[in-house]
């Protein structure tokens, strides 16, 4: 039961580093970013039946929808309607991250 213990400690470290990387990303550029989705898709598996599966799935979902949403709102700017679009982007990328931060902390599943 110990290493069960061990392993699902280093799996959510790596969440956490996830989140940690996508928070780094709204301020040193979108490279952590794509590091975080990446690490989220290889320990995915590894997390399999257990409650951090769900944030590895959360992450990922995160990235692809924030991303869509981004490239959206770049190319509706020369209408003006993508700084509401990028504006509302952000917003809901800090609520997810900072929600799946907090759950994570409480051990909980998204």
């Amino acid at each position: 039961m110990e290493g069960r213990d061990l392993s699902i400690k280093r799996l959510r470290n790596n969440a956490l580093l996830v989140y940690i990387l996508y928070m780094a990303g709204l301020f040193i550029g979108f490279i952590p970013i794509v590091a975080g989705v990446i690490v989220a898709y290889i320990k995915r598996e590894d997390a399999k039946g257990t409650y951090i599966e769900s944030h590895f799935n959360y992450q990922i979902k995160t990235f692809w929808i924030t991303l869509i949403v981004g490239i959206l709102g770049i190319l509706t700017i020369p209408v003006f309607i993508g700084f509401v679009v990028l504006s509302a982007m952000f917003i809901y990328y800090m609520y997810r991250v900072i929600k799946g931060i907090v759950y994570l902390n409480d051990e909980k599943p998204l």
